[in-house]
């Protein structure tokens, strides 16, 4: 069936309808002003599209022939006005002439049937659609242009050698003149497959830190300065700062790029001795947020007392921890000699000024050791890849531990086919499920 969608959003200067298909240049021909059924591919023709005599309006025609298109069928792109009235008109046209609505999804989706990528290439089409920021694009990017899949199509190839010598010595271990490789050798290929599967997977807390923003706590005192500080790093009034002490009284989250990557910062409540109710749970959600940071920024515009110190410290063990000194503008002088023994980054800014602003930056940029992203770099972001890497590191786990108490080989055979079809569920196999397939095309917008 031939189908067909609106690919830009309605209202702008232009609007691109998108059809692919069997049919695609026989209906075009019914509705465009020039007859396109042997239209070369890579062509572009202008003319108008009417309904009988009347002019709906004038456009350009994009031919693509199958196999050489986004969807390897016989596809066109026409670019018209962006009148809503213009491209709702078109696209009935088309539907009265032998096409129909696209569903969400379902170009990229033929794509993935006709073979022209991927699962996980399909599913970086939407993944590219959705980037935010330079790293976000630079994942989706390098995973559509299919290095995650090579790296995939190297460990089947090491799989695959893996099976056959095992079968092979299965199937012929009576034939004295034939020479398979020693467990040893197996035992270390099986290795190496899982410390590539295994840093494929580790990259996923990465990847999910991009995608989704890296949390980022303020907390410290009440009246410190945490809420001008979020204000002056978002150059926005978006949390009130007042000198009364518990103004904030619950989270305020919002999102900055810095370097390219997106940072979630979540303005807590003071931490203080207080009996109202209100500010206690507060102070319980500042808490919480420091445990789901992966920063933390203590603000702090005095020396700060031993518990706040302990109580500090220990709930932000195991997160990137950041001294922040606010109000040097008013004190420069102070020592501090109870955090100087820390080991902690600390930095010194007047926030009410925006002083020290960028070099806090840069510390929290340097906290979150992102690495260096290029367009081959590959890092999984997605929970599904990530949940098939566990379950193929799982399964070459017990091929090696099988190895190591010498089972036999059947067994072993047995867990590393388990590998292969875990991981032939991130490209998309024979293996897949269509509901799976749906699962992961519903979530397109219509006309991709």
């Amino acid at each position: 069936m031939t189908i067909c969608a609106l690919a830009t959003a309605p209202g702008g200067a232009i609007g691109i309808i998108r059809i692919s298909g069997l049919q695609t240049l026989e209906i075009l021909s019914h509705v465009f002003s020039k007859n396109l059924t042997d239209a070369k591919p890579y062509t572009i023709y202008y003319g108008h599209i009417k309904d009988g005599s009347e002019v709906i309006d004038e456009v350009l025609v994009s031919i693509f022939r199958a196999p050489h298109s986004y969807t390897g069928e016989d596809s066109a792109e026409i670019s018209c006005h962006g009148s809503r009235y213009i491209l709702n008109k078109v696209l009935n046209l088309l539907i009265e002439n032998g096409c129909r609505q696209a569903n969400p999804g379902e170009f990229t989706q033929r794509a993935y049937l006709n073979g022209k990528m991927d699962l996980s290439q399909a599913e970086a089409v939407a993944d590219l659609i959705a980037s935010s920021n330079r790293a976000t694009h630079q994942i989706a990017l390098s995973q559509l242009r299919g290095h995650f899949s090579s790296e995939l199509g190297t460990l089947r190839e090491q799989l695959l050698k893996l099976t056959s010598l095992l079968e092979l010595e299965l199937d012929f271990s009576d034939h004295e003149d034939l020479e398979f490789a020693n467990r040893n050798e197996l035992y270390q290929l099986a290795k190496i497959i899982d410390n590539r599967i295994t840093r494929l997977a580790r990259s996923f807390e990465t990847g999910q830190a991009i995608k989704q923003g890296i949390p980022v706590a303020i907390v410290g005192k009440t009246n410190v300065g945490k809420s001008t500080l979020l204000n002056q790093l978002l150059h926005d009034d978006r949390a009130i700062v007042s000198n009364i002490h518990g103004t904030t009284r619950d989270t305020i989250e919002d999102t900055i790029d810095i370097r390219g990557i997106t940072f979630r910062f979540i303005d807590t409540a003071g931490i203080r001795q207080t009996s109202d109710e209100v500010e206690k749970i507060g102070i319980e959600r500042t808490y919480q947020a420091i445990d789901k940071a992966r920063i933390v920024l203590w603000i702090i515009d005095d020396s700060p007392s031993t518990k706040e110190i302990r109580d500090i410290t220990q709930h932000s063990e195991n997160k990137s921890l950041i001294i922040v000194i606010n109000k040097i503008d008013k004190n420069d002088s102070l020592p501090y000699a109870t955090i100087s023994n820390l080991g902690l980054p600390t930095i010194r800014i007047a926030a009410k000024y925006g002083q020290g602003i960028d070099e806090l930056e840069q510390a929290i940029f340097a906290s979150a050791n992102i690495p260096a992203l290029t367009d081959t770099d590959i890092i999984v972001s997605n929970a599904r890849h990530y949940n098939a890497l566990v379950h193929a590191h799982e399964s070459i786990l017990r091929v090696i531990e099988g190895m190591e108490q010498d089972i036999p080989g059947d067994l072993l055979a047995e867990d590393l086919r388990l590998t292969i079809n875990h991981l032939a569920e991130i490209t998309g196999g024979q293996i897949t499920p269509n509901e799976v397939l749906g699962n992961i095309f519903k979530n397109f917008c219509v006309g991709k």
